[in-house]
């Protein structure tokens, strides 16, 4: 298994991106997203790289944190979704705005990715609102580390998506609440949603007002 690719840029394409390293060329197929901010040809790169084999083809596909790597590896347990689609997901929304549309229950958002039809997005919502904890609090604590090029330079991480507007301070927040409320027995799903739509109505609150929000929002009607 290839779990990530460090070298130079040698071209991108529309779909893919050639990486160079150490004198071997490898394609990896990213999202619009990712390959609008990478690097230019000539430039140090890095992406963590996910392997998918089939008996006639090895395609590698490459995004900037393990977060989105793992986003990639759920969205094809859908039904339906394959590696395409996954990408025009991840292209469209970003690795944050999956996790709020599948914890808001907003297949409207999944749908507006190229290729993706009502059936599939609802699909993929309905699917993984009790799968996606993990990744949620994964994003949370995982760090987009920078890694040593070929000849041992340090690179920069990729930027932020624009189309995901949650910083890594509110990601970490949510993820502690998440971890909160977990531990006082609510369901994955229900306390993702909570959570989601506390920190959409905050977006710059910490782990405390995160929890009492959720909690606010958790707590029985009437």
């Amino acid at each position: 298994m290839i779990g990530r690719i460090a070298g130079r840029i040698e071209y991108k394409a529309d779909d893919h991106v050639l990486i160079d390293v150490r004198g071997v060329g490898y394609v990896v197929y990213c999202s619009d997203r990712v390959l609008s901010q990478i690097g230019r040809p000539g430039e140090a790169a890095a992406l963590y790289t996910d392997l998918l084999v089939r008996e006639d083809i090895l395609q590698l596909f490459g995004f900037p944190t393990l977060v989105e790597k793992e986003w990639h590896r759920l969205l094809m347990s859908v039904q339906g979704v394959g590696a395409k689609a996954s990408l025009a997901i991840l292209g469209a929304l970003g690795p944050d705005g999956v996790s709020r549309a599948i914890a808001l229950g907003d297949w409207n958002s999944v749908k507006a990715a190229k290729g993706i039809g009502p059936k599939t997005a609802q699909r993929v919502v309905n699917e993984l609102k009790d799968k996606a904890h993990s990744v949620m609090a994964m994003a949370g604590s995982a760090s987009v580390a920078a890694v040593a090029s070929d000849d041992d330079a340090v690179l920069e991480p990729i930027a932020t998506a624009p189309s995901a507007p949650i910083a890594v301070p509110t990601a970490s927040a949510q993820a502690e609440a998440l971890s909160a409320l977990g531990n006082l027995g609510y369901a994955p799903g229900e306390a993702a949603s909570a959570v989601a739509q506390a920190a959409g109505e905050a977006p710059g609150a910490e782990t405390p007002a995160l929890i009492r929000a959720a909690l606010k929002l958790l707590a029985p009607k009437g």
